[in-house]
This record gives C-alpha cells, structure tokens and sequence, in this order.
C-alpha cells in the first residue's frame, strides 16, 4: 500500500519498521518539529525523524498540520491509507479524508477506557489489571473511532509507564500488517466502542507529588505509572536542606506507622494503610540509583518523616 507514516515518539519507531519489512511504500513521514535539547540546547530531531532519515524516507515536520499548505501537501501525496502513532497533533478532516481508504491510528489502551494523551501511564496509575493495543479508525472525536484489531495486555505489579510503553510498542506494531491487509481487501470488521468512557489526561508536574496519606496499593501504582517520567517524588530534610527525591520503582510491603515515615534502612515508607518499599530512586540532580546505594550515601534516619 501507498502509506503516510505520522508518528514522533521512540513508541512509534517499531510500527514503522514493522511497516518497512512488511514492503509498503512509505512515500511520507511526518513528525514533530526538531527541538532543542540537552545543555546546549542543539536542535534534534525526534526518534521517529531520525530512523526515517536513516532508512532514506522523505520527513515532513509541519508545525502545525492545520495549515493550508500542510493540508495541500499531504492531498497531493495519492495516499491509499496513513498510519498514525502518538504524532502529537490533531488532524483536521480534511487530512482524515484525503487517503483513499482512511487514516488509522495505534492507541495505547482498551478503548474507550483512556481515551487522550497518557492512556498507559493512567491505567497503572489507576490500578488496572489489563489493557490493550488496539487499531482505530481515525475520526474527528479524540479517540472516538471503530476499534479494527486489538490485542488484550495484562498490567503486571512490576510494571511501570516505560515498561509497559515498551512492550506496547512491539505489541501494536505487530498488529499493522494484519490490520492494513484487511483494510486493503476490504474484509476489516470495524467494531464501535462500547462501555464507560473515561480520559486520560496529561500528566501534569502538580500531580506527581506523593500523597503518603492514600493506601500503600495507590501510592505504589502512582509511584510506577509516573516512571521514569515526570517522576513521583517526595521531599526530605537533609543536613538543613530540603532534598527532592524521585521515587521510580516500588512494591507494597506490610507496615504501619505515620503516614510517610521510613520504617527502616530498606526504605520501607509507611502509607495510610500499610506501607510501600522503594525498589529505584534519583536524586535532583543525580543519576538513578538503588535505595541501598541512596542510603549508603545519604544517611537517612528511621523514623524520619518524609514530607
């Protein structure tokens, strides 16, 4: 098929493989724009920008694909179909409707539980046991469309948003080759979405304090839905200073105590009912690290008061 491939994050790289070695004609890719990062703050393109370069595959990157010339282009590309995976903008219907066969999208939860932008790191976040990767039809609703192949994936109590982002990843683009060969025949079996809706917004920085006063079971799901990124993260006194540390990988144990207190040197903290152990942590400033590493290193007493 003559494809469109619109996608930006490392999330979206393996669909785009999966469609180069299934011997589609990618004649586009569209990404986010180059944007500075690093210290020197260098423009860089984005992850899908850079494989696509490294395949030798035209890249567009719009600022915004609302524009009039945006939309001409992609109109002019004789598109059998566009695939599109987290590529960060909203797509007018004249961009839906310009490929012969339609503009579909891979996303990442069992629709339509999660509809928006965080769907894998609000299912953990929320406590789900299962979520999905499932192919939709795109539409002019925010994630609204006929679900045409998915494929069930159980949260596990060790997952968090990266690993779970990551499996994903590979899971979804599986799926493409399936799902664009029955689009082509004809033969796809679109399925309206059915059940509660629920969204899930973006995560934002005021969210990812942690709130020792809930159940050790939600701070532990809060703590690996936010992993590695924005980071839960708690503040303690050290030394006259206040310290920012991000907790990235936890487990509930059993434990009482006032709600945010160390229990021990194995960095068990007491929660409004039991307590979590955090597994992975990071300083502001420094590298990830064990807690035994934290704690070589940084003398916290038990009984302390995390805040």
């Amino acid at each position: 098929m003559r494809l469109a491939f619109m996608g930006t994050p490392e999330f979206a790289v393996p669909s785009l493989a999966e469609l180069i070695a299934a011997g589609h004609e990618i004649v586009a890719v569209y990404s986010q724009p180059p944007r500075p990062k690093g210290r020197g703050q260098k423009l860089t393109p984005s992850p899908v920008h850079a494989f696509a370069e490294a395949m030798g595959l035209p890249v567009f990157t719009p600022e915004s694909m609302k524009s009039d010339d945006a939309i001409e282009t992609f109109q002019s590309l004789d598109l059998d179909a566009a695939v599109v995976v987290a590529y960060g903008q909203i797509l007018k219907t004249e961009v839906l409707e310009a490929p012969r066969l339609g503009c579909f999208n891979l996303h990442g939860s069992m629709l339509p539980r999660w509809r928006g932008a965080a769907p894998i790191q609000r299912a953990i976040m929320a406590g789900d046991t299962q979520t999905a990767a499932q192919i939709m039809r795109m539409s002019e609703g925010l994630d609204e469309g006929a679900i045409i192949l998915s494929e069930v994936m159980d949260i596990y109590p060790t997952d968090t948003a990266a690993s779970l982002t990551e499996r994903m990843s590979h899971t979804g683009a599986a799926l493409w080759p399936r799902a664009l060969a029955a689009i082509e025949r004809g033969g796809a079996t679109e399925v309206e979405q059915v059940g509660e809706v629920t969204y899930a917004k973006k995560i934002t920085p005021a969210e990812a304090r942690i709130d020792w006063s809930r159940p050790a079971a939600e701070v532990d799901c809060h703590i690996r839905g936010l992993s590695p990124f924005p980071g839960a993260w708690f503040e303690v006194e050290h030394e006259g200073e206040t310290v920012r540390i991000k907790a990235l990988l936890s487990e509930t144990v059993e434990g009482s105590g006032q709600a945010g207190e160390l229990l021990d040197q194995d960095l068990t903290i007491a929660c409004g009912e039991d307590a979590v152990r955090l597994i992975r942590v990071q300083r502001a400033g420094r590298a990830q690290q064990s807690a035994t590493e934290l704690l070589n290193g940084f003398k916290i007493e038990t009984g302390t008061v995390f805040a």
